[in-house]
């Protein structure tokens, strides 16, 4: 085995769900400090014709116990139309010095309000300016075009130069109703850990999810499966 593949690989017998594991291994990643961000997954949508399209987005929780992971983006961007036609979607996060891999699919919901203002709140002043300054995935023109709309935005809120400024005091930037936080609730769930000799240790758990209405599935008892890698 190489030196710098760790011992550890998946447990045996596998776990009766995987999501506990795959928040340890978030925790870990972000523990280790290797990348800028170790939250950082691909995400794939689709069309509702089935043509897909994927880009990296932040994984802000996991959430163990019902199921799901959260990420945050404008509702009217091309993941977001493509969520609305089509709401299911597939997500990978992968730690090179880790040696770990985690495939996630499964639906996708529109996150609580209440939770997507809380977020919001949390991000530095530029970045809230910045979501009701960009009609995210739509043309224009030109650069110069986009910054005048930055600077528009911050005259709207009275908020300093952001091309220039560091300053955030006093800027209050409420949450556009056209940005906030998603759940794809997993019913499909993927963990792989790197072996010797490429004689990998994979498993896959899945479930049945039962819609209950405002966002919220009832769900069945995962089942685990060791694949061959």
């Amino acid at each position: 085995m190489r030196n710098d593949i760790p011992d550890e690989l998946l447990p045996e017998p596998l776990p009766a769900e995987p999501m506990t594991l795959l928040q340890s291994w978030l925790q870990q990643a972000t523990r280790a400090g290797h990348q800028p961000n170790p939250n950082a997954m691909v995400l794939a949508t689709a069309t509702r014709e089935s043509s897909p399209s994927a880009r990296v987005v932040l994984c802000k929780e996991v959430a163990v116990e019902p199921g799901y992971i959260v990420f945050y983006s404008n509702y009217e961007s091309h993941k977001g139309r493509e969520l609305a036609a089509n709401p299911r979607a597939a997500a990978v996060l992968h730690w090179d010095h880790l040696h770990r891999q985690v495939r996630i699919e499964g639906v996708v919901v529109k996150g609580p309000a209440g939770q997507s203002d809380t977020y919001f709140a949390s991000r530095p002043w530029q970045s809230r300016l910045g979501a009701w300054a960009s009609a995210q995935s739509q043309p224009i023109g030109s650069r110069q075009e986009m910054l005048a709309k930055v600077a528009g935005a911050a005259k709207r809120f009275g908020a300093p130069d952001p091309a220039g400024s560091s300053n955030s005091a006093s800027v209050q930037i409420a949450r556009p109703s056209h940005w906030g936080g998603y759940r794809l609730w997993a019913d499909a769930v993927e963990l792989w850990a790197e072996g010797s000799a490429r004689v990998h240790d994979r498993a896959r758990w899945t479930r049945k999810l039962e819609p209950r209405g405002e966002g919220q599935f009832d769900a069945r008892p995962w089942s685990a499966t060791r694949l061959q890698p």
